[in-house]
Formats: C-alpha cells, sequence, structure tokens
C-alpha cells in the first residue's frame, strides 16, 4: 500500500539528480523497510542513517539516502531488468508476487546488514524522544492542577502519572539499549563501522 508512493519519490529524486532522498519507514516493519533500502540502492541511493530534517522526538524519522556516483547507470540498469516495478512488479533484489520485500537469497545478508544499521540508528531516537515526553507531561498536568486546586491529593495523582510514565521511559530506553548493542555487535561481527566514524565519512 505504502510502497508504490515510496519508489515514486525515490525514482523521482532520482530522474531530477538529487543528491540525498529522505524516506520515513511505511512499511510497518523495520525488516521490510530494510529491503526497501536495499532496492534503493539498485536505483544509485545508499542508505546513509538518520535524517537531519527529521523532528526531534519523533517516533518515526526520516532516514536519509545518499545519491551515489554511478545513480544514472545502476537506475537505467534496474528500469531495463524490472519494466514493471512502479505497476506492482517484482523489485531488484526481492522476490516476485506477494510480498514485494521479500529478499532472494543472494540478497538477505546485505538486507540484513542493511537491518541492523537501520536498528542501530532507530535505537538512538529513544532517548531524545523519551525525555521530550517526561518534560511535556508536567507542563500538561498544570491545566488540570489550575482547575481542581493544588491540593496535596491532586498533586500525588499527577505525580502518579508522571512516574508511570517515567517507568515507561526507562523500560523503552532500557530496550532500545539492548537492540543497539545486539545489532552493533552483529555489525561489528562483519567488519562494518556504524555509526560511521569521522575517519570513515
Amino acid at each position: 500500500m505504502f510502497l508504490q508512493p515510496q519508489m515514486k519519490a525515490l525514482l523521482r529524486d532520482s530522474a531530477q539528480g538529487a543528491e540525498r532522498h529522505d524516506a520515513r519507514n511505511l512499511q510497518r516493519s523495520w525488516r521490510k523497510f530494510a529491503a526497501f533500502a536495499y532496492v534503493a540502492e539498485q536505483y544509485g541511493y545508499r542508505y546513509e542513517g538518520l535524517s537531519s530534517i527529521s523532528p526531534k522526538g519523533s517516533p518515526n524519522p526520516y532516514f536519509a539516502f545518499r545519491r551515489l556516483p554511478d545513480a544514472p547507470e545502476r537506475s537505467a540498469w534496474a528500469a531495463r531488468h524490472f519494466p514493471t516495478a512502479l505497476q506492482g512488479g517484482q523489485l531488484p533484489g526481492m522476490r516476485p508476487g506477494g510480498n514485494r520485500l521479500r529478499p532472494l537469497a543472494e540478497a538477505k545478508h546485505d538486507v540484513d546488514l542493511l537491518h541492523a544499521r537501520i536498528m542501530v540508528d532507530y535505537s538512538r531516537t529513544h532517548r531524545r524522544r523519551g525525555l521530550t515526553a517526561l518534560l511535556v507531561i508536567p507542563l500538561a498536568m498544570l491545566i488540570p492542577l489550575s482547575q481542581t486546586g493544588f491540593t496535596p491529593q491532586s498533586i500525588l495523582v499527577c505525580a502518579g502519572i508522571w512516574l508511570f510514565f517515567a517507568a515507561l521511559f526507562a523500560t523503552g530506553l532500557y530496550i532500545a539499549r539492548r537492540r543497539y548493542s545486539k545489532y552493533g555487535r552483529i555489525l561489528r561481527e562483519a567488519d562494518v563501522d556504524w555509526p560511521p566514524s569521522s575517519s570513515s565519512r
């Protein structure tokens, strides 16, 4: 459902020679988004990481794809070998029919590494999202408190609500750190430097 608009936006940027393509995960699956990142590379745009246009604290950030030097050749090759890609046909490196973002055996390793990179980057966004919420919640609770009055009972209720969300944030942060550690280890074992160090950029 969301794949066609994403493909059209990617190919529009490719036709215009845009140096960067920004995309959100509209696939409701991070593995499918990693498969989309693989497809994007076949059309000349390599996954680069979190995009600078992402709003701070967004639960669905933008990811950046950088145009490769041989992008025109890649795009022409993909268009020649997969002419029905925009009409619901097979995509480069993916299985035909049904779920169009199922990698072929020869593409699976690359998609797995892209998935690990994306999960490392996504895990880094949790801290900003949670901290924003924890700062906004007390301010939002001032509205009902101004109506009911600052009684010990109402303050206690508000404190309980804040502690509940703080516990959710702490749990989410723990999960994000475990995810970061897990996928970071996968990338290190594959000798992939991610996030890229300044010397490798």
